[in-house]
């Protein structure tokens, strides 16, 4: 009898369905908006600290560095939101269905994205 060897398994060959991204994304969104907590309160502080604070804040926030970061913290909280309203869908029963879940997964991605495209070029215009 052979010995029973550990199976190795090639995470990079696994192909994961829209919905293993889509609940990665939310995790991950979730742990990096609990994180930006304290950069944001100390921005707002800034902001509220004098006259000269504020435009400085408010000139690095509509620069280009300042102007992505902002695009990507809206895009954030929207994946977020949205991708935490599909998961309380599942909660009460609605969308478990495999093509139902796979519909709102897409409808989660580019309800974020489109959203935020909106933002952006309501921002930049």
């Amino acid at each position: 009898m052979k010995p029973v060897r550990p199976f190795y398994l090639n995470l990079m060959q696994i192909r994961l369905p829209i919905g293993g991204w889509v609940s990665i994304l939310h995790r991950v969104t979730g742990a990096g908006l609990s994180l930006a907590i304290p950069v944001v309160l100390y921005v707002l502080m800034l902001s509220l600290r004098s006259a000269e604070d504020f435009a400085d804040v408010a000139a690095f926030l509509s620069g280009g560095f300042g102007l992505l970061i902002v695009i990507a913290v809206v895009w954030a909280v929207l994946h977020h939101l949205l991708a935490g309203l599909r998961h309380l869908g599942f909660d009460i029963g609605w969308g478990e269905a495999k093509e139902r879940a796979r519909l709102t997964a897409w409808a989660t991605l580019f309800a974020a994205l489109g959203l935020t495209g909106i933002f952006a070029l309501g921002v930049l215009s």
